[in-house]
Order: structure tokens, then C-alpha cells, then sequence
């Protein structure tokens, strides 16, 4: 099974529950529930002991996002119905200019807050010229639906209608929009490839599109193998903390800060159940089993669609792997650039910050800035 199999698996895998850090804004701390035992029948030997809660890391506490991204928003999206968590940092720009917003969007399960740690790197790496959007996707992190309505669906036309949607809400007026540069990692890159035809058309400036460790065809591939994925992870934690420390060990996310900010967003006080002898505080705020039923849009056509896109394009992958045979055509043609960082997981974005934005202020860098007459950009026929 090559790395990229892999990492399409783990993926898939990783793509979880999330209740996002809280900003100044939201008191909304959570207190940990003690373990709850039923009824049980009498015996002379006494009522069974609970398994003894493991002793936080005090080294894997939660983060806030607020050193990483200057706003954490809550956006009214009437047109989707749903009341959308964005942290944000803007560009610095002066009154003539409009400046480049990379957009971010998470993979399934995973939250807006996947991208802090990659978000302050390409402030810092840009001076503050280039600005971060991160969004909480439908039934992820803090958003939310509005008006008694359900936000189950998560097939593929609703989710890239809830992008574009978000985007119209935040920037309403494209002729004073700043470029945006749209990122997405694993099913948010099969998000942003879709949107960004419907966002050129209401003449957005859209200067590339970026996607993060996701080919269609490994994808695909993978998806036959989720069951076994699945029953491997745990339905349930006894703290933040044990979430948190899952990951790193799990090696679903190898850099221990970004765990730190993240994984609090992935995660929800569970509900009680007087059937269980014993119930952990903490469950999945998405489990990825319940998202099943989309995955094959998410990913049928993905290939077709990153090509198509009338923008500068860009695939960095967290391992070398075999391209599926559309990719490898449009690679030889000089259709995208692609890039492989080494000594990463599926969480690419999350295990080595500093690398991808050099990469991605780089690429913005070079299709962004003029160029000389009859040079094309990175990806462009």
C-alpha cells in the first residue's frame, strides 16, 4: 500500500467530531462530567470499580487560537441556513488595494482551527500581506444550523453551496473582494476545486486553488478499508486532555502545539447513558462514521475538477505516490505543480507549518505579482 493510500486512509480516519477553542467571546468552558454508573443487581461482592481515569498531561493542555488567527467570527449565512465559525486574520493593505485572503476549508471531522498553527507562519512569511480565512464547515466545530433546521447533509453541492455562500456573505461585493486563494485539505480541497467556477463566474478574483494530501483515485481506493478504520478509534474520552494525547501518540497529528489548539474542536460533552456502567465525559462533535454516506461524492471527479479550474493550480501531497491517470496526463502537460513534504502525515498542514507556507506564499508569490507579457502562471493552459 503506497503512502498516499495510506494517508487517503488515515484521512478518512481523522476526519472527526470538533467544538472549537473559545476566543475571548465565548465563556463556554466545559466541565468535566464524573464517570456515571447505572443500576446494577446487588451482590455480596460489591458493585464493580470503574476503570480509573488516566491522570492528564499537563504538557497537553488545550491552546487558545487567539496568538494565531486576530478574529474568531460568527457569520450570518441565511442562504444556507447556518450561523458559520470563521477565525480570520486580514491582510494589511493600504486604501487602494484589496489584498489576498487564503481561504482555508477543513477536512470531514476536523475544523477550521486545522489551519492556526499554518495561518500565523504565513502571516509572519508575508509580512501581513496575505491574509487567512478559516471556516468551520457544515456540522463541524462551532457552526451551527439557524431557523430549527438540520445541517445532516453533507453531500457535495451543499457543502461547496455553504462555501460560496460564505464567501458572498463576507465579501458581498467581488469588485472590492480581495484575491482569494483557496486551500483545502482532503475533502475541503474537493470543496474548493467545485467552488471555484461558481465564485469566478460572480467575478471573484480567485488567483489559485491549493489542495492538501488528496488524490481521487488513492481515495477511492481507500474508502472499502473505513470500517476496519473506524472500529480501531475510540468513541469517547475521559478529558480534553486524553483527546488530545490520542492524537499524538495515534500519530493522526504529529506536532503536539497544533494538537493542543485543534483537537478541543473536534470534541463534545457526550450525552448520558444510564445504560453504560461507565461513560467517558467527551465525545466526537462529528464521528466520522456518520458521514459515510458521502464519501464517494466527495471524492468521484475530484481529479477532473482541480483540472478544469481556470486558476493557477496546486497539489502538495504528504508522500511520493502514483498520480491517477488524469493527474499524471495534466502533469505532464504542466496543468499544476505539484509538491511532496517529506517526514509528514495526512495532516501535512498541521505536522509542518512553516514548510507548507513557504510553499503556499510562495505559490502566491509567483501567480499573484505582475508578470511579463505572455508569461503564464503556475497551472494556466
Amino acid at each position: 500500500m503506497s503512502d498516499l493510500y495510506r494517508s487517503a486512509i488515515q484521512a478518512r480516519a481523522s476526519k472527526l467530531p470538533q467544538l472549537p477553542p473559545h476566543f475571548g467571546e465565548d465563556g463556554d468552558e466545559e466541565e468535566e462530567a464524573g464517570d456515571s454508573i447505572g443500576a446494577l443487581p446487588t451482590t455480596t461482592m460489591g458493585p464493580p470499580r470503574a476503570k480509573p481515569r488516566r491522570t492528564p498531561n499537563p504538557e497537553l493542555t488545550p491552546l487558545s487560537a487567539a496568538e494565531y488567527f486576530s478574529q474568531a467570527l460568527q457569520v450570518a449565512v441565511p442562504a444556507s441556513k447556518l450561523d458559520v465559525r470563521i477565525y480570520y486574520t486580514p491582510p494589511k493593505v493600504t486604501a487602494d488595494e484589496t489584498g489576498t485572503v487564503m481561504v482555508c476549508h477543513h477536512g470531514a471531522g476536523f475544523s477550521g482551527l486545522t489551519f492556526a498553527c499554518f495561518a500565523k507562519e504565513v502571516t509572519q512569511m508575508s509580512g501581513g500581506e496575505c491574509g487567512v480565512l478559516s471556516v468551520d464547515g457544515r456540522r463541524h466545530g462551532k457552526t451551527m444550523p439557524t431557523e430549527g433546521s438540520s445541517d445532516d447533509d453533507l453531500s457535495i453541492d451543499v457543502l461547496v453551496s455553504d462555501f460560496f455562500n460564505l464567501i458572498q456573505a463576507v465579501f458581498p461585493d467581488p469588485a472590492i473582494a480581495p484575491t482569494l486563494l483557496l486551500v483545502g485539505h482532503s475533502m475541503g480541497g474537493a470543496v474548493i476545486v467545485r467552488a471555484c467556477p461558481r465564485l469566478l463566474e460572480r467575478k471573484y478574483r480567485v488567483g489559485g486553488v491549493a489542495v492538501l494530501d488528496v488524490v481521487e483515485g488513492s481515495a477511492i481506493e481507500a474508502l472499502p478499508h473505513m470500517p476496519m478504520i473506524l472500529n480501531s478509534r475510540p468513541d469517547s474520552f475521559d478529558s480534553v486532555e486524553d483527546a488530545i494525547d490520542w492524537h499524538v501518540r495515534a500519530n493522526q497529528i504529529r506536532n503536539p502545539t497544533s494538537a493542543r489548539i485543534h483537537v478541543p474542536s473536534l470534541i463534545i460533552p457526550a450525552p448520558s447513558n444510564p445504560a453504560k456502567l461507565r461513560t467517558h465525559p467527551f465525545t466526537w462533535r462529528t464521528p466520522l462514521g456518520t458521514t459515510g454516506p458521502y464519501w464517494e461524492s466527495w471524492f468521484t471527479g475530484l481529479s477532473a475538477s482541480f483540472l478544469a479550474a481556470r486558476t493557477a493550480r496546486l497539489l502538495v501531497l504528504a508522500g511520493t505516490d502514483r498520480l491517477d491517470k488524469e493527474l499524471m496526463i495534466g502533469q505532464m502537460q504542466g496543468k499544476f505543480q505539484m509538491v511532496v513534504v517529506p517526514g509528514t502525515g495526512h495532516m501535512l498542514h498541521e505536522d509542518d507549518p512553516p514548510k507548507l507556507a513557504e510553499i503556499l506564499v510562495d505559490f502566491w508569490r509567483r501567480n499573484e505579482r505582475v508578470v511579463a507579457p505572455g508569461v503564464k502562471k503556475v497551472g494556466e493552459l
